[in-house]
């Protein structure tokens, strides 16, 4: 495959990124600093757009964000011309992109009568459900980079993910076979992204656009593999009730907004905030109480144990690590526990893993 570089806007913030482009079979792979993958362009969705003469710009058709993609070498500029034949040359991208600028900003100004009129946090409730999929998604992007960033993890020169590794394979395999039988009875309208990190605390976190992490520490601190599959039907609670978004909305307030006029989708300020918050996991109380619902009901809707959610929550709750609160501003554990078991029916119920299975997913961060 040939590569060459280029420079990468991805529509939700402002910020230039310089990217490693790959003329794949079917389109453009674009990579930013390690390898990163930031984005993949079919080429038949790819737009050119007006530029200066010695700049090949292209944008994406059918797609919420706004992105685009610079490409100054002209020898490599010209491999891409010739590859992605059917690029559109009629500019419909641009009349697109102004009319959901246009849009955007107009939803943004009502956004901000209405802040001042209902606040913040019942704003931020009422705005979540009409954030687009692809917006939510590039929320969750934003918010797992600054994540990452304060959690420290890959700069030791360790994988970020558990599960890569030869000797941790089958742990993934275990766990994608979990996260898949929940998945599949959510319903969700987009798939999960989850995997497990290599921290040691006891605790989960559910991003914007369908991000669930789960640290090593809650494996290890689990009994049963019902333990872990109800935590993640906890937080995919989270991700149902796009709870990551409102804490988007909440901490950037009107910077967030004002971010929006001015094409800066994410804030900058905020994404870090809210990136805080999920790691926290400092939601409201109604909130967690909300997603517990959603896990128990979710647990029985699967097949499983939902009383497994409620033994693994008498396990870690109250628990601190330095830098990290865990459960501190979630309800009280013993409330939260009798309301999980109320609802958690005494029927037979099949457990997530068998034991090999289970045994493996006890060692996805051995390698």
């Amino acid at each position: 495959m040939t590569s060459g570089a280029g420079i990468y806007f991805d529509g939700i913030t402002s910020a230039r990124h310089d990217v490693a482009v790959v003329l794949g079979a079917t389109g453009l792979h674009i990579a930013g600093p390690g390898g990163r993958l930031l984005a993949q362009w079919p080429y038949n969705e790819i737009e050119s757009l007006t530029a200066p003469d010695n700049v090949l710009r292209l944008g994406r058709r059918n797609n919420a964000v706004l992105e685009r993609l610079e490409i100054i070498d002209h020898a490599f500029a010209a491999e891409i011309d010739a590859r992605a034949a059917h690029i559109d040359r009629t500019g419909t991208l641009q009349r697109r992109q102004r009319a959901s600028v246009i849009g955007w900003s107009v939803a943004a100004t009502v956004s901000l009568l209405l802040t001042a009129y209902f606040g913040v946090p019942a704003l931020a409730e009422k705005l979540a459900p009409l954030v687009p999929a692809a917006i939510d998604r590039k929320l969750g992007d934003a918010v797992d980079m600054q994540v990452r960033g304060i959690l420290d993890i890959g700069k030791s020169g360790a994988a970020f993910e558990c599960g890569t590794a030869d000797a941790e394979k089958p742990g993934r395999a275990a766990f994608d076979k979990m996260v898949r039988r929940l998945e599949q009875a959510a319903g969700l309208p987009a798939p999960l992204r989850s995997f497990v990190v290599r921290r040691t605390e006891a605790n989960a976190l559910a991003l914007p656009g369908g991000q669930v992490y789960v640290f090593r520490g809650l494996i290890e601190k689990a009994d049963t593999a019902d333990e872990v599959a109800g935590v993640i039907a906890h937080e995919i609670g989270h991700v149902a009730h796009r709870d990551g978004t409102k804490a988007v909305l909440q901490a950037g307030g009107l910077s967030f907004l004002f971010g929006m006029l001015l094409g800066d989708f994410v804030g900058g300020g905020a994404v870090v905030i809210a990136a805080k918050t999920v790691l926290q996991s400092s939601y409201s109380r109604e909130a967690e109480s909300a997603a517990d619902a959603y896990g128990a009901e979710l647990m029985r809707k699967a097949g499983g144990n939902a009383r497994a959610l409620a033994s693994m929550l008498g396990k870690i709750g109250g628990a601190t690590e330095p830098g990290m609160k865990i459960l501190l501003d979630h309800p009280e554990t013993k409330a939260r526990i009798a309301a999980i078991n109320k609802v958690a029916s005494a029927r037979t119920t099949t457990p997530f893993l068998d034991a090999g299975e289970w045994a493996a997913l006890k060692r996805i961060c051995a390698g």
